[in-house]
């Protein structure tokens, strides 16, 4: 008897498996618009222009971090500069409202060499404050 109870519960093992109760994982791809949008990187030390614009309705400031000062800029305003190459290959930007309302950032990728920085007003305090373009040519926002 106590050589059939393993075999009885391998049995039944084998019979609960096969019904369909426990659900697999398969494995997909991202065909299709499963996996979402690729994040927005560039290729390490290139340089690119960076084009920071002001879609709110109030004056922000704009800071590149390592030694420059902040730069305002009023509602509709565009500034553009270049970043990257050998010598400097990452950056960091920071943003604020002057008026200590939170901002929303979106990026953007429109040309192979061209970052453009959207700031709009709202988002959750404290809001989106810095973009950083990472070592690895990736673009992360906190």
């Amino acid at each position: 008897m106590s050589k059939l109870l393993p075999a009885a519960l391998l049995s039944i093992a084998l019979v609960l498996s096969q019904t369909g109760s426990p659900n697999p994982a398969i494995a997909r791809s991202c065909s299709g618009n499963r996996c979402g949008p690729k994040p927005i990187q560039f290729v390490p030390g290139q340089r690119i222009t960076v084009q920071v614009a002001n879609l709110t309705s109030g004056i922000i400031q704009l800071q590149k971090v390592y030694g420059t000062e902040p730069i305002a800029l009023i509602p509709g305003e565009v500034s553009s500069f270049v970043r990257g190459g050998n010598t400097d290959p990452n950056f960091s930007l920071v943003v604020w409202d002057e008026n200590g309302q939170p901002l929303r950032v979106r990026i953007a990728k429109p040309t192979a060499r061209t970052l453009r920085v959207e700031v709009r007003s709202g988002g959750r305090p404290p809001g989106d404050r810095t973009v950083y373009l990472k070592d690895d040519g990736r673009i992360a926002v906190f």
